[in-house]
């Protein structure tokens, strides 16, 4: 059984197909025809068809997407690629490939890769954070995703920041209609805002990183700022899911510090006795997303 892994990004589209025991075969990429659905579609395809040769045969197919399929539609909603929105991709691409296709949300695939052979492999229940330029999450449980009744099961990035305080309240506007979601508050983005509004200094991130680490007190000071509010949304997600890993992926899930302070932060926030989940960085970074829409496909699903 080889499986074909598809990552549909915004300016590029990535395939990978993988071996039965998850060695990498081979792997391709093409441009994003953007604002196009039937040349993202044919792109797609002829991805598709390219590794099918090079591999020498033909394989199972998962697609990850920056958005989902409604349950109630079937067709694709909430995606940043808006060109997708309002059509059966799954369907469409089914058809024009002539097999099954599996098409999750690009945090579940990302948080698949890591449950099944990254840094939360064996773990029963797992939630893979993606802090980057926006914030989402994918809830696995026992390899599989979990979707949802509304196929929105680890959207967390839109929920409000948990116990702010007056300086933090009612929080920044978000794209989505409200105000003080965690998105505003924990992407990488936010984490920036967040200090030019304390300091008066537009920095980039990876900046504002650099100097705490060399001693800086006021970026040391965004950085526990940003901390005890990204403790504060995974505790959360530690008081309903109860998860046995949370695996950190995207550009802020780079920071050292984070791995030793959320730890003893969560336990300030989470309703138990004792807090020891394990917080780990993605062990295959960037190439998470198309190696879990690969993983979609389980032994024994054909």
């Amino acid at each position: 059984m080889i499986r074909i892994g598809i990552d549909l990004g915004g300016t590029k589209i990535e395939g990978i197909v993988l071996a039965e025991d998850g060695r990498q075969m081979a792997r391709r990429r093409v441009a994003t025809p953007r604002g196009d659905y039937d040349g993202t579609v044919a792109a797609i395809v002829g991805l598709v068809r390219d590794l099918d040769r090079e591999a020498g045969d033909r394989g199972t197919v998962g697609v990850g997407i920056p958005g989902v399929i409604s349950p109630r539609t079937g067709l694709v909603k909430n995606a940043n690629s808006t060109w997708l929105i309002g059509h059966p991709l799954d369907k469409d691409l089914e058809r024009a490939l002539d097999r099954p296709v599996r098409l999750e949300n690009d945090a579940n695939c990302f948080a698949v890769s890591e449950a099944t052979d990254g840094a939360a492999a064996g773990a029963a229940t797992v939630f893979g954070v993606i802090i980057g330029t926006g914030v989402g999450g994918g809830i696995v449980v026992h390899g599989r995703p979990l979707t949802g009744r509304h196929a929105i099961a680890g959207e967390w990035g839109h929920n409000p920041l948990p116990w702010p305080t007056a300086a933090e309240w009612p929080g920044p506007d978000c794209f989505c209609g409200r105000r003080g979601c965690l998105e505003r508050w924990v992407s990488g983005p936010a984490f920036a805002q967040d200090h030019e509004r304390s300091t008066g200094e537009a920095l980039a991130t990876a900046e504002i990183v650099a100097r705490a680490a060399a001693g800086d007190g006021a970026a040391a000071a965004s950085l526990d700022r940003y901390a005890d509010r990204l403790a504060r949304g995974l505790a959360g997600i530690v008081n309903v899911l109860d998860p046995d890993v949370i695996v950190l992926g995207g550009g802020m899930s780079n920071v050292a510090r984070l791995y030793e302070a959320l730890p003893r932060l969560l336990g300030d926030y989470c309703f138990s006795d004792g807090v020891d989940t394990p917080i780990r960085p993605a062990r295959h970074g960037d190439s998470s997303g198309v190696r879990g829409a690969a993983w979609l496909w389980q032994p024994g699903d054909v």
